[in-house]
């Protein structure tokens, strides 16, 4: 059984008023809504309904209400102000997207010092019905308006696993947002159990932390992590730069791979300050036995300085940008 916050189930709406206008007009939006048979649930200066109540509010707010003074979130969420309700509704096509899994995954090789492949990264890529894409630019920011990242996460990892069956001795990294994981033993079943089916070999299964940077509780990210291994998978930590450097934290987490954050392998070759940062970053992960990745190689200049200075892993479009299908490199290192 899915939690409400992994399906797209109907939106919960938290309409807080403050202000002797607001409040003194309470009875009234209640009674309001009531007469359009839209169910209200009131409790002191608070208004609980469902989107379709929502959305008559909000135009009885804008016309008779101070709406400065008015707040409302989802399903316990944070508060935002009244006039970004309207982006959640126009937001509602993500809904289809989630419950009907419009999404497939492209492949983007990782390759050895060498040139072989050792994974792939799957990349979700999203479509409407019609087949028209949508961008993640798109994506993400309605998913948040409509507190659907959970349930996009969760569809995300899916399709990215099932993505995963197809590849023979090579391993898949697949992303994942840590803040929508309330319960790794109850949200990450489902794609254990995935994995299972379809036969997969747990070690072929890498879990890649998504913005590592933005981690903030990080007792909850080792718990994910703590479970993600009892289950004989490994995991990633991505974009890691300069912010995230404490030893005893990377130590502790005792990530698999560690990949260094694109803005510091473009250019590395002829920027002495990414060069420290690259350098710092490589003696790190070998001092806790972590595997040290490049991500967003382009150039050669940038591969061959890496590689000189021991790093092991490699991505970017240098080598192959991501694709339908899985793909052999374009570029082989000489």
């Amino acid at each position: 059984m899915e939690c409400n916050n992994c399906s797209v189930a109907e939106l919960k709406f938290d309409i807080k008023l403050e202000g002797e206008t607001n409040l003194s007009l309470m009875d009234k939006v209640v009674s309001h809504l009531a007469r359009r048979v839209m169910e209200t649930t009131r409790k002191e200066n608070r208004l609980f309904m469902n989107e379709r109540g929502a959305k008559e509010f909000l135009d009885f707010c804008l016309h008779h209400m101070e709406p400065a003074k008015v707040l409302f979130r989802i399903d316990k969420g944070e508060w935002n102000k009244i006039e970004e309700m309207e982006q959640v509704f126009n937001t509602e096509w993500i809904d289809d997207v989630i419950r009907k899994e419009l999404l497939g995954c492209h492949y983007q090789p990782i390759v050895t010092a060498d040139g072989e492949i050792f994974a792939y990264e799957m990349l979700a890529r999203f479509h409407h019905e019609d087949g028209t894409v949508i961008y993640p630019n798109e994506i993400f920011p309605a998913a948040k308006s409509r507190s659907r990242l959970y349930a996009l996460d969760r569809v995300c990892r899916m399709a990215a696993v099932r993505h995963a069956a197809v590849l023979k001795d090579v391993k898949a990294f697949i992303n994942f947002i840590p803040t929508s994981i309330y319960s790794p033993e109850f949200c990450l079943r489902s794609t254990t159990n995935l994995a299972n089916e379809l036969g997969l070999d747990p070690r072929q299964l890498v879990f890649e932390v998504v913005e590592t940077e933005k981690v903030d509780d990080v007792d909850h990210l080792r718990e994910i992590l703590a479970f993600y291994k009892k289950k004989g998978f490994q995991y990633a930590l991505d974009d890691v730069g300069e912010g995230y450097s404490t030893i005893e934290l990377l130590a502790d987490l005792k990530p698999h791979y560690m990949k260094l954050d694109m803005q510091y392998v473009q250019g590395v070759a002829d920027d002495a300050d990414k060069q420290k940062t690259a350098l710092r970053f490589l003696e790190k992960a070998v001092e806790i036995g972590s595997v040290p990745l490049a991500e967003g190689v382009e150039t050669k200049e940038d591969f061959d300085w890496l590689k000189q200075r021991g790093y092991q892993l490699f991505q970017g479009y240098y080598f192959g940008k991501p694709a339908k299908e899985p793909q052999g490199i374009v570029t082989v290192p000489v």
